[in-house]
């Protein structure tokens, strides 16, 4: 049984959003990981995987907010994710496993606020959401 979700506009806003910044981010960490080590001061190896990881994320937040009934549950998963994103960032600018530049530090907190702004629209557009009757899904 899965909970699923009608008319939830500013979900799939917030959904959409996440993809396509998600998407542009990793394409942009992937690609260009060797050029933006130096301008960052981020480890070369830690941008590429990054933006590895978010590719596939992307298309699949894509995904789900292109469904005509949104999972309620894939949704808080993308909400949790984007938490453990926020909260990652941070971590790493605290301890000393990587010495940013200024430029670096801005870009880290900047993506980590753009995060944490998009999961808190996904948290509200999921509480605003009207549950409809919970279906069956076969396997």
């Amino acid at each position: 049984m899965m909970s699923l979700l009608r008319s939830a506009s500013l979900l799939r806003i917030a959904l959409l959003a996440d993809a396509a910044a998600s998407g542009a981010t990793g394409l942009l960490m992937a690609a260009g990981a060797g050029t933006l080590t130096d301008l960052l001061g981020l480890p070369e190896n830690l941008l590429r995987s990054a933006g590895l990881v978010l590719l596939p994320f992307a298309a699949g937040v894509a995904w789900l907010g292109t469904r005509a009934t949104i999972s309620r549950g894939f949704a808080w998963t993308v909400v949790a994710v984007n938490a453990a994103w926020v909260f990652e960032s941070a971590a790493l600018l605290l301890t000393n496993w990587v010495a940013p530049t200024a430029l670096g530090y801005t870009f880290v907190l900047f993506q980590a606020a753009a995060v944490l702004a998009l999961a808190e629209a996904q948290f509200i557009g999921l509480r605003r959401a009207a549950p409809r009757a919970v279906a069956t899904v076969s396997a």
